[in-house]
């Protein structure tokens, strides 16, 4: 009997295909169908041609697009049934988009049908909660998940993210983690969901030991030792490094193993079985069996293709000799990696195209032998240097540093030079320059193309501090211009506050705390006078006046009854202010000019600086125990010259590199010329014009310590001694005034400060009746650095520290191992702005001369300065 049934078409969820449903007329009505027409399935239909689709139940598609996707279109024609339905609906349960999906044929006329397409869409995502996590291990989380606002949930989005969640988590240690996910309608937006993302870590797998069997050349603590991330708990040794096990550091480590047989010799060495074993819930026990192999050398090494260096001279430089134990990862080095490699010889010749292939030519017994097979090419000739990204200077100003020019020879060393001298004059963004170079050789013609994108920043500075002296704050504003262009001052278009563009310094900077210290002072630099030569140009001058407090301020001082008898008496209102004696000062009038030069000998670091300066003194009443006398006038007239090498490549944080130097400062030596008697000349008349030699060393190194250079240590040295031509007509000015951090309100003119954290301002310095007596010092310091945030202009580091240093009054008396040692932590902020910010917490560990001060705790602020 023939069976008229209504048909429909969906798709279930649990099946992978389309269905058609027929209903018994006896079946529960089905309202969405119940008004469809009715087919015959026992005689299959002809082709129908379908007369237009309409699409039900999407919001957020359009339904042209969706109507495309399916597969049909109007006009097509088609049987029913037939795979042209079930296809379309196949399409939409492979997208995953929609969790229903339904054809229907709503009209049957002739040889036409007309149908609809019913969906049903999956839920959106409105929100993503997780928990268990902490707040950098979710916003890693989220970078690489595509669980973002708006994404569609699907079946194999929420399982792909399981997965993903879990491998992260057991790139963590958490390898027992689990994750669990759920979604609640959003009730204020209708279609959407909160999916809440539950992750149960558990605690971290550790490694608990570390079993080896077939070593024989590297013991247990220095196969621990090669394997960075796989760290037994059991050696004391990995108190500070992770023992977390880790599936692809494990790998990593076991590559760094063999590197290390590789290195002793053992180039066949090889791990033959490996496993890791679950000890407990927490730790597991990794067990490794290595074949060490025999151990071999180098014998004969014979160099081919080479025509620019002889055999015999590539020998010297590659200094692996016949009878050497092998080491690939060294010969690698000497070859291609160290700063004297033999690839930088020729490339700093201009052999850009230089390769090398070392071959291993013969395995005999225990012995190796190379050939260094080389393509030298010819000489790369400099075709065009580009530069870009430069908004503050004038391109001539660059170009004047460069090493790279059109026309020179291509060399390694001159391109790293340059880098250095652009990151020396502090315009640019220290830390992109090496990013920023772009090489485009051209080994048909032999030319290269140099580009140098560089990042402009602004070096200019605001330096607004407060100290606190003996009479209270003392306030500082400086502000430094670093793009100066004094040729421009006179013409009005090119200001932008200040004429820019020429790469010059101009200073200004002024402290005060009223009436008892004022200090004015401006300075100018030019490092390239007449602009063809590197030759500099300094010029400053300065005035400052402190007034004196009163005799009777200083004696309630030294009788510590000031803050009863005045300052809580009836002048608490008053105070320090009411203390002021104008007829006690010292006035300062100081001026300078120098001239430095980059010599080319013993190399092109050093640099030779030459100063004249000049200073007026004027005292009145003046205490005593500064400079010995009350009353008078002063001068200083003195001839300095520094000799210095500076390699530093990154002025800020600092990774490599080092600086010296070595200065004289002295004055003309009027008592060994005119005659007269110092011994009991008045101070007025010996002290008229000042006489004296002062000599200074210091020195700078750093070292990184880590392969990424992050985790620097720097060593520094430091000597100062003041000599006299006369013993009866010894300098009251320019001593030397050690410990504490310098920046503690002001420093007096006429007198250098040394700072030595850990100890209070000038405790180091020997007194005697004269006053403060500090003639020779000596300081060393050990730092060690390491970022915590190296980010476009801004560089944030922290430190260790020790110190030690001392002070002295006679050259007699001078024992370099009588040092007043320290030891802290500090942090430092570098902001364009402001400058060199930090702080340092010391502690002095020994006693100090006298009562002058003592060590113990002490902070020391950094304001602009380096200790």
């Amino acid at each position: 009997m023939k069976t008229n049934i209504r048909v429909f078409f969906s798709l279930s969820l649990l099946l992978l295909g389309a269905h058609v449903v027929a209903q018994q007329t006896v079946a529960p009505v089905d309202t969405l169908t119940a008004s469809l027409p009715t087919i015959d399935y026992a005689i299959p239909s002809g082709d129908l041609t379908i007369a237009n689709i309409a699409i039900i139940g999407s919001e957020t598609y359009e339904d042209y697009v969706l109507i495309g996707f399916s597969g049909l279109s109007v006009g097509q024609k088609i049987k029913v049934p037939g795979t042209e339905i079930s296809g379309a609906v196949k399409r939409f349960w492979k997208q995953g988009y929609f969790s229903d999906v339904r054809v229907l044929a709503t009209k049957i006329q002739n040889d036409s049908i007309w149908l609809e397409l019913h969906l049903k869409q999956r839920p959106r995502i409105s929100k993503v909660n997780y928990y268990g996590l902490k707040k950098s291990e979710e916003e890693d989380l989220q970078t690489k998940l595509a669980l973002t606002k708006g994404s569609q949930i699907t079946p194999d989005l929420l399982d792909r993210s399981k997965i993903a969640i879990k491998k992260e988590m057991a790139g963590k240690g958490y390898y027992n983690a689990e994750v669990f996910m759920y979604e609640k309608a959003d009730p204020a937006q209708v279609g959407s969901v909160i999916l809440d993302v539950n992750v149960d870590k558990k605690e971290k797998i550790k490694v608990r030991e570390i079993y080896v069997t077939g070593n024989q050349a590297l013991s247990l603590n220095k196969i621990d030792a090669t394997m960075k991330k796989t760290n037994r708990q059991a050696n004391i040794l990995n108190i500070f490094r992770s023992k977390k096990f880790v599936q692809d550091e494990f790998k990593n480590d076991k590559d760094a193993l063999i590197a290390k047989y590789n290195e002793i010799g053992y180039r066949d060495a090889a791990i033959v079985f490996d496993s890791v074993a679950k000890y407990d819930e927490t730790h597991v026990d990794v067990y490794l069996t290595v074949d060490e192999g025999k151990k071999y050398y180098f014998r004969d090494i014979k160099w081919a293709g080479n025509t620019v260096y002889p055999s015999d001279y590539l020998d010297r430089v590659l200094n692996v000799k016949t009878g050497d134990i092998y080491n690939l990862k060294l010969l690698n080095k000497r070859l291609t990696e160290d700063e004297d490699a033999v690839s930088k010889l020729y490339q700093d010749n201009g052999y850009l195209f230089f390769n090398i292939d070392p071959v291993e030519v013969k395995v005999e017994s225990d012995s190796i032998d190379y050939e260094m097979r080389m393509y030298e090419g010819k000489p790369a000739t400099i075709n065009n240097v580009t530069i870009t990204g430069n908004t503050r200077l004038y391109e001539h100003v660059i170009r004047r540093e460069l090493r790279v020019k059109p026309g020179n020879l291509y060399s390694q060393s001159d391109l790293v030079r340059t880098l250095r001298e652009l990151a020396q004059m502090k315009q640019f963004d220290e830390e992109k320059l090496y990013k920023g170079v772009d090489i485009q050789p051209n080994q048909e013609d032999g030319t290269v193309d140099v580009g140098l994108n560089l990042e402009t920043k602004s070096s200019d500075q605001v330096e607004f501090s407060a100290g606190w002296g003996q009479s209270g704050l003392v306030f500082s504003l400086a502000l430094k211009f670093t793009n100066f262009a004094i040729q421009n001052v006179f013409k009005k278009d090119m200001y932008k506050i200040l004429p820019q563009g020429e790469g010059q310094t101009f200073s200004i900077k002024a402290q005060t705390n009223g009436i008892y210290y004022q200090n004015y002072g401006l300075s100018f630099y030019e490092p390239w006078l007449g602009g063809k030569r590197p030759n500099s140009l300094s010029v400053s001058v300065y005035y400052s006046i402190q007034t004196g407090l009163s005799k009777r301020y200083q004696q309630a001082y030294m009788d510590n009854t000031y803050y009863n008898s005045l300052l809580y008496g009836n002048n608490y209102s008053s105070g320090v202010g009411t203390e002021y004696d104008k007829n006690i000062y010292l006035r300062t009038l100081g001026a300078s000019v120098g001239i430095g030069t980059r010599l080319d000998w013993p190399d092109d670091y050093f640099a030779l600086y030459s100063e004249l300066s000049y200073q007026r003194y004027d005292l009145k009443n003046w205490y005593k125990y500064y400079f010995g006398f009350e009353t008078g006038l002063s001068y200083n007239l003195a001839l300095g010259v520094t000799l210095s090498r500076n390699s530093i490549f990154n002025p800020i944080y600092t990774r490599r590199g080092s600086s010296f130097a070595l200065s004289v400062k002295a004055t003309f030596p009027y008592s060994l010329v005119d005659g007269k008697d110092y011994t009991t000349m008045p101070d007025i008349d010996k002290y008229k014009w000042i006489e004296y030699h002062k000599w200074k060393f210091s020195a700078k190194m750093f070292t990184p310590l880590t392969k990424d250079e992050k985790l620097v240590l720097m060593a520094r040295a430091e000597y100062g001694f003041l000599g006299y031509y006369n013993k009866n007509k010894r300098s009251p000015f320019e001593k030397f005034y050690v410990g504490g951090d310098g920046m503690s309100g002001y420093t007096t003119a006429g007198t250098e400060t040394v700072g030595l954290r850990g100890y209070e301002s000038g405790s180091l310095t020997p007194q005697n009746s004269n006053g403060y007596n500090g003639n020779l010092y000596t300081k060393l310091s050990f730092e060690l650095r390491y970022p915590l945030l190296l980010e476009g202009q801004t560089n944030v580091w922290a430190l260790a520290f020790s110190e030690a240093g001392n002070c002295w009054s006679e050259f007699k008396d001078f024992n370099p191992f009588d040092l007043k040692r320290s030891a802290g932590v500090g942090v430092r902020v570098f902001l364009p702005m402001l400058g060199l910010l930090g702080v340092d917490w010391g502690w002095g560990f020994d006693p100090i001369r006298g009562d002058s001060g003592k060590g113990g705790s002490q902070f020391a602020f950094v304001l602009g300065q380096e200790f």
